[in-house]
């Protein structure tokens, strides 16, 4: 719906302190929040009696409103409590204080939630609620716009896009309406499926063949790699031990797991660019699901029979490399 995207806009604009929740690099933990937003504070508003092990949130944010100026706000942005790691219980999601002192807001996002979930408990706080899909009319239009502008302007897409466009014998407008409508509003989508369109992926496909919406998207990509099929047993093992592990993991790490060839397992890897997002650790390329949207039909795969039996080999693969 472009929560994340609507707040780092805002983090931008007003310079706010603020916190990304990310499942995917392992940022996304109560203990992670607290030393980033205690060391935003201690270093924008100068505060010298605070105690950098001891002091909680609260106590922070207190002593904080003593440096803010008249009738200075102060605001911190928090993105993604959906993606956060946190033992159940009755505490607040992250810890977030119960009480905030005068001045003091928290602008929070997440995905759609059951509101007997929120985890957000107050005492004499306001909450106000912005739920995005009141605007579906205004996405709409918003999609369209992207759509449009990488069709026409995008250096990387644009040739690519046309070229389809010409082949299939469509016009712009029908390509950009029907596509918006396939997104589902969803952005995320088009990350996707543009560029997949522009590389030549969909060739075989029309325009009324694209996938409908961001999980028909994930369920075509699987269907096209054969991911059930016997003969790309290797796919499903390396796919699963990122799944499973959710976290950064590198190469060679995940050939030494399924005990395969470096080279065939960092091929699949390449080929899978697009759904994987590597980084450096201690000088490791490691790798994990893009995004949580993905990561979430994934660990739906579970549910088919055809895999089930090739799920307990890598988890006793994965337990006796931990081992």
């Amino acid at each position: 719906m472009g929560k994340s995207t609507i707040a780092a806009k805002y983090v931008f604009e007003y310079k706010t302190i603020c916190y990304f929740n990310n499942l995917q690099e392992n940022r996304n933990s109560p203990e992670l929040f607290l030393q980033s937003i205690r060391q935003q504070l201690i270093n924008r508003y100068q505060l010298k009696d605070v105690d950098k092990d001891k002091d909680d949130l609260s106590t922070l944010l207190v002593k904080t409103t003593a440096k803010l100026s008249t009738n200075a706000k102060l605001i911190i942005v928090v993105d993604a409590l959906d993606e956060v790691q946190q033992e159940p219980g009755g505490e607040n999601i992250l810890y977030l204080p119960k009480i905030l002192p005068d001045n003091v807001y928290f602008f929070l996002t997440r995905r759609r939630y059951d509101l007997n979930k929120e985890r957000l408990y107050t005492e004499g706080l306001k909450k106000e609620y912005l739920n995005l899909t009141k605007y579906d009319q205004e996405n709409q239009h918003d999609i369209q716009k992207y759509i449009r502008f990488c069709l026409e302007n995008d250096p990387e897409h644009k040739d690519g896009l046309q070229n389809w466009i010409e082949t299939k014998k469509i016009t712009s407008d029908a390509f950009v309406n029907e596509l918006a409508t396939k997104s589902e509003n969803n952005f995320m989508y088009l990350r996707y499926v543009l560029p997949a369109i522009a590389e030549g992926k969909y060739n075989d496909l029309n325009l009324t063949q694209l996938p409908q919406g961001l999980q028909d998207y994930y369920k075509t990509h699987w269907e096209r790699m054969k991911m059930n099929d016997s003969s790309k047993k290797i796919r499903v093992m390396i796919l699963f031990i990122l799944v499973e592990i959710s976290t950064p993991i590198s190469g060679e790490m995940i050939y030494e797991i399924i005990n395969e060839d470096e080279c065939d397992v960092q091929d699949i890897l390449d080929e899978w660019t697009e759904y994987l997002k590597p980084q450096t650790i201690d000088e490791d390329i490691c790798y994990s699901i893009y995004h949580a949207s993905f990561l979430d039909f994934l660990k739906a795969k579970r549910e088919f029979n055809p895999t089930r039996e090739l799920f307990e080999e890598v988890n006793q693969r994965i337990a006796n490399y931990l081992e």
